[in-house]
């Protein structure tokens, strides 16, 4: 009897017996909601229904007493009235580890690049926890992305989140690409939402390349994959990126776009009855997509930082879309992208003026800071007077301030312009804004040179315009470096 008891002890026997699995069945199918009834499943868990073609799954969504809406994770095909519905929760898990660099996946990790699957000894399961705000770590230091407009003009902060506005056509994947190769960040995650699948394929090979791939995971959900799997493309790359994060990595996260999640879930909220408010778009729209870009910032002291760009596709080129409005509240800037400077072959098409990053004051130089809002004030005077400039009306000499950006505009496009495959590093962007600083000084010196000689008279103004106010010349606050 004693030996028959310890061999009892000795068993490893679970803690509780596991409830079975109970299936339901199919009862309605409406659209792209399925609705099903005798299963006792949480919100968000994933099943399995038979098909004539196979098993196809579908996640919860919602349920109205005992009806179950489900949404599938792919096209209905073959779904028949009554057929079985069984939970598969097992299935709700993503391999994370240094086996995802270089790969290619959909929302729910199913690899994409025919390279074999994802699953090693050293793979890992890990849940997101939410960070205390209190203890994140502020941001205090610049990321280098490579592009000098940005890193002069808009520099970026490491846990920033960024907002990238534009419309379509305007070369949003090419300047992603860029700053995927050009960053100084140790991984980088990208989330292609909604994309084209042409499109897709192309900015892998030609724009994201063999180097920038080599530490870059990509998840693609394309335009023709079901609204949940949109919504879980972006899940998945919120989800990767902090895994790395919690790793200590630096991570660049590039979404591409926001709007698409935002599409994604209206369609999944609408289809099983939630009310549209603000132009179409459900109330659950506007809190999630504060919930998703929260997950990105800075870690604690011992994590990381997730330095997120957010692409927000603005129809018709109307930055007070719903979408755009919102996005522009809970990111840390946005950088605007202009349909007339790329219609000019103005490439990036940065528009400077209508772009800000809201924390540069805190990670950049006083001198910086005094140089590039010199520069975008040169760039706004240069705007308000183009009419007057480009049909002759302006004459030169009547206010130094518009001279000086007539004379300056040459030397900022040059700057702000840049190769598609040309990377250009922080301090190099950093010394041709000192550049473009100087050659001001210079001018206004020689302006107040050129002042003094004619004994402190102003040039007389032309026949019939109206004499100028004296004005001094812009002053800079810094000196010229050996």
């Amino acid at each position: 009897m004693n030996n028959l008891l310890a061999r009892l002890k000795s068993l490893d026997l679970p803690e509780r017996e596991a409830a079975p699995k109970i299936s339901g069945h199919l009862v309605r199918v409406v659209g792209i909601t399925l609705e099903a009834r005798g299963l006792q499943v949480a919100v968000g868990e994933r099943c399995s229904i038979e098909t004539a073609q196979g098993p196809m799954y579908a996640e919860v969504v919602g349920f109205a007493g005992d009806i179950i809406y489900l949404m599938p994770t792919e096209q209905l095909q073959g779904v028949m009235p009554g057929a079985r519905v069984t939970p598969c929760a097992d299935l709700n898990q993503i391999p994370f580890g240094e086996q995802l660099l270089g790969r290619v996946i959909d929302g729910l990790g199913t690899p994409l690049d025919g390279l074999g699957p994802l699953g090693t000894l050293q793979a890992v399961k890990w849940t997101a926890q939410r960070i205390n705000p209190m203890v994140r770590t502020p941001i205090r230091q610049p990321l280098d992305v490579g592009v000098r407009a940005i890193n002069g003009l808009l520099t970026i902060g490491q846990g920033q989140r960024m907002g990238l506005f534009a419309g379509s056509g305007v070369g949003k994947s090419v300047l992603l690409g860029m700053m995927t190769r050009g960053t100084t960040a140790d991984i980088v995650v990208v989330g292609l939402i909604g994309e084209r699948g042409r499109e897709v394929k192309e900015f892998i090979d030609d724009i994201l390349g063999p180097e920038g791939r080599a530490r870059a995971v990509v998840v693609a959900a394309p335009a023709d994959a079901s609204p949940l799997m949109r919504l879980k493309g972006c899940e998945t790359t919120l989800q990767i990126a902090e895994y790395f994060r919690d790793q200590g990595r630096n991570v660049l996260l590039l979404m591409d776009s926001l709007t698409r999640y935002a599409m994604a879930q209206r369609e999944i909220a609408l289809a099983v009855g939630e009310p549209p408010a603000t132009k179409g778009y459900p109330p659950s729209v506007f809190s999630k997509l504060p919930a998703l870009v929260e997950r990105a910032g800075n870690g604690s002291a011992q994590q990381g930082s997730i330095t997120a760009i957010f692409t927000v596709l603005v129809e018709g080129d109307d930055l007070q879309d719903p979408i755009a409005d919102s996005a522009r509240a809970i990111l840390d800037g946005h950088i605007v992208l202009s349909r007339q400077l790329a219609d000019a072959g103005h490439y990036p098409a940065i528009d400077v003026e209508k772009s800000i990053s809201r924390v540069m004051p805190a990670v950049v130089s006083p001198e910086q800071l005094v140089m590039a809002r010199t520069i975008r004030q040169c760039l706004a005077t240069y705007n308000q007077n183009q009419e007057l400039i480009s049909i002759g009306a302006y004459q030169k000499g009547s206010d130094p301030r518009i001279d000086q950006a007539i004379m300056i505009k040459p030397q900022i496009d040059e700057y702000t312009q840049q190769g598609m495959q040309e990377v250009v590093p922080y301090q190099q962007s950093l010394a041709g804004l000192r550049q473009l600083s100087l050659s001001l000084l210079q001018d206004a010196q020689q302006k107040m040179a050129a002042l003094q000689q004619t004994g402190g008279q102003m040039p007389a103004a032309a026949p019939g315009q109206a004499p100028a106010a004296a004005r001094p010349a812009v002053k800079m606050s810094f000196k010229k470096k050996n």
